[in-house]
């Protein structure tokens, strides 16, 4: 016991950096209070400056808070109290706590979601230069991790692409349903006083108000939201260290990831552990556990609000913050790593990543699919077994598998596979070209699509983000390599 004071329930370790999202929001309704009559327009006055006052001294880190206080909310109060005495009193006219911390997390929300797209928009504006600028480099693409057939290493990256535009329409969609303004409501019934819910709204920018009291105050849809999309985004960016953890290996030596993104071994000295990487690998699971505690809390939670919603705020904070700082992770993995074309093409062996052209040139000359696979798979099988690859067979071996095959099959190689994938979204250059004009073309429309999604005031948010990702791509010079 602190003061008489459990701290069992108190939140101000955390709900603290809501501090700019709460006296936002308390200002403007204290100013639609005073415009409606309800309180005095110099007591109004007065609750806005010291309101400015308490928000310096928070951002400067010389506010005194007092856990026997609990949360945020009354910590602000009591220390407007101090400063301005009785008059503070006012400013919880017309307001609940349920409906008051409902705002700020509504607040909180569309400021993440803003920031979360300005990295998304910045990596992926990392993986466009990096297609472009290696857009005739050939790699094995993989199933199962075993080499299938060649592709461009840009087509490969424009996969990212595709992933991360998903994952920017998740967060543009969270970012509308968290668009909501829920001051107003109360504890639960709504308020018997003469609010004007749509101006506050209009100032602290929301698009709409709430349209039941209940729900307002309890509904935390709009975080799980986020949290869901933070997960997949996570899973994504996963699936992208984990390639650059195989690529940077000995073994693959596709890339080579910057000094600034791995670390040495405390052992042993020749180790250059792709840190930054498994990192982000590793931190996908505390993100999805945060998406599964809030469901799990939500789900037998009666209406209205209950004591449970407290938990709604370091999880949501934790996954942000975690899910920011690994968009920075890998849009700097990317924008500094070197690329060897040479190992890509190496590893290409011209031989079994061809065998599906095998059956494609048999198919081009009537044969049933299945019967050209069964006879390229004997080819593969017999060159294995004598130490080949297909590529060795000459074309008298070659005819001696099928009489469909001319002099012209000689001329398959990795280059004539990837070409002849000219279907719109294949690995064709022409096609990958195109794909990374078109990205490029639709990439602005697309960052405002996002500003609009998550307001005019949180637009700025987006924007600073971006602008922090595109200078550390120039200061790297783009995505290196040979």
């Amino acid at each position: 016991m602190e003061g008489g004071q459990s701290r069992f329930t108190v939140s101000t370790d955390y709900d603290r950096r809501l501090y700019e999202e709460d006296i936002a929001g308390s200002i403007a309704h204290v100013r639609m209070l005073a415009r409606q009559g309800i309180v005095d327009p110099g007591e109004m006055d007065r609750i806005v400056s010291g309101l400015r006052e308490i928000r310096d001294e928070i951002a400067s880190g010389e506010f005194p808070w007092r856990p026997e206080l609990e949360d945020i909310h009354m910590n602000i109060e009591s220390r407007l109290a101090d400063k301005i005495g009785a008059a503070a009193g006012r400013l919880h006219t017309a307001r609940s706590r349920n409906d008051q911390i409902a705002l700020d997390m509504r607040m909180y929300a569309l400021g993440a979601c803003a920031r979360l797209l300005g990295g998304l928009h910045g990596l992926r504006e990392i993986i466009l230069d990096a297609a472009a600028a290696h857009a005739d480099v050939l790699m094995p693409g993989y199933t199962h991790l075993q080499r299938g057939q060649p592709v461009l290493l840009a087509h490969h990256m424009l996969a990212y692409f595709e992933m991360l535009g998903r994952d920017i329409e998740r967060f543009e969609q969270a970012a509308v349903r968290a668009d909501v303004m829920p001051l107003g409501s109360g504890a639960m019934a709504g308020s018997p006083y003469p609010l004007d819910r749509r101006s506050v709204a209009d100032e602290l920018g929301f698009s709409r108000i709430s349209a039941n009291s209940m729900d307002a105050v309890s509904d935390r849809d709009f975080a799980v939201d986020i949290l869901a999309a933070c997960a997949t985004c996570m899973m994504h960016l996963s699936r992208l260290s984990e390639e650059l953890v195989l690529w940077s290996s000995q073994e693959f030596g596709f890339v080579r990831l910057a000094d600034s993104y791995t670390t040495g071994s405390s052992m042993m000295p020749q180790k250059r552990n792709p840190d930054y990487a498994e990192l982000t690998r590793g931190r996908t699971g505390r993100v999805y556990g945060n998406l599964m505690a809030l469901l799990t809390t939500l789900k037998g939670l009666p209406l209205t609000y209950n004591r449970d919603l407290q938990e709604d705020k370091e999880g949501l904070f934790d996954s942000v913050d975690t899910l920011g700082a690994c968009l920075d992770a890998c849009a700097g993995m990317l924008a500094t790593m070197k690329i060897d074309r040479d190992a890509m093409r190496a590893a290409l062996g011209e031989g079994e990543v061809l065998a599906t052209d095998y059956a494609d040139y048999l198919v081009r000359r009537r044969m049933p699919f299945r019967q050209a696979h069964g006879v390229v798979a004997a080819m593969a099988r017999d060159a294995e077994a004598s130490g080949r690859s297909i590529s060795d067979l000459t074309l008298p071996q070659l005819r001696g598998y099928s009489d469909l095959f001319e002099a012209d099959v000689l001329e398959l190689d990795a280059e004539a596979s990837a070409a002849s994938r000219s279907v719109e979204g294949g690995t064709a250059p022409e096609r990958v070209r195109a794909a990374i004009e078109h990205a490029r073309t639709t990439s602005e429309a697309a960052i405002r699509r996002s500003g609009d999604a998550c307001g005019a005031l949180r637009r700025g948010e987006l924007e600073a983000t971006l602008v922090g990702v595109r200078s550390l791509a120039s200061g790297a010079g783009g995505s290196g390599g040979p």
